[in-house]
């Protein structure tokens, strides 16, 4: 068994799953994956199943009854890795807008003293390709929205490409986090910073998928920008506390 695995949430990724798994399995580095499967009609499970014959105690599938949200998703995940010896927990998509090369850049800041580090698309510029330029805008001033409102030193919040070393995952709450979307992402940082956890963006270049559907909605969005005042009054009155072992 690595001491990384990468953990990729999916819903109808019959283009791109045995390729992204592939494509990780075939680096210098070695990662496990677990893929959580929610359901998928498309068949997704099936490619899945059919891998795992050939990368046994590499590839692990996680099935869930239907589309329940990426945080779950993701919690689901990290219960699952800490269960085991994982020492560093990866999220990736499935749809290649991640380039799994990162995985090693993300991989070395955390054994070089970061808790979380993240594969930002902001620390440096705009580093998005293919995106329509208001889908742009509406990501980088969400991030500078969140900023605002709860003083985090990071510069893409919602982020979805992160390495969480285990510790981090052993001490946020887990069963307390309240997000389901892409507000997920902007809660789990948060609190890692709360609870003082050395926090390091690694920069990366985000590519919209050439393959499948994007998950994304406006719906999405309003839980991220609304979310985040609550966010930040639960860290004001010290809602946001270390699990108890």
């Amino acid at each position: 068994m690595s001491e990384n695995i990468v953990i990729i949430p999916t819903y109808n990724e019959k283009e791109n799953i045995e390729k992204i798994i592939r494509y990780v399995f075939q680096m210098p580095m070695t990662f496990d994956i677990l893929i959580v499967e929610d359901n998928s009609p498309d068949g997704t499970a099936d490619i899945v199943k059919r891998l795992m014959q050939e990368f046994p105690e590499r590839l692990f599938i996680e099935e869930r009854k239907g589309k329940l949200g990426l945080g779950t998703a993701y919690i689901h995940g990290f219960k699952w890795a800490l269960a085991r010896d994982y020492k560093y927990i990866f999220e990736m998509d499935a749809d290649f807008s991640h380039n799994p090369d990162d995985l090693i850049k993300l991989h070395d800041a955390c054994a070089n003293g970061a808790d979380l580090s993240i594969g930002s698309r902001y620390i440096t510029g705009v580093n998005v390709v293919n995106w329509p330029m208001g889908r742009v805008l509406m990501s980088y001033y969400a991030s500078a929205y969140v900023r605002f409102v709860t003083r985090m030193k990071v510069r893409d919040t919602t982020a979805g490409f992160v390495c969480y070393t285990r510790k981090v995952l052993e001490t946020i709450n887990l069963d307390k986090v309240k997000f389901v979307g892409y507000a997920f992402q902007i809660e789990m940082k948060y609190s890692a910073w709360k609870l003082g956890f050395n926090i390091k963006e690694v920069p990366i270049i985000f590519t919209d998928r050439a393959e499948g559907t994007s998950k994304m909605s406006g719906g999405i969005f309003k839980e991220a920008i609304f979310g985040v005042i609550n966010l930040r009054w639960r860290g004001m009155i010290g809602k946001i506390k270390p699990r108890q072992s």
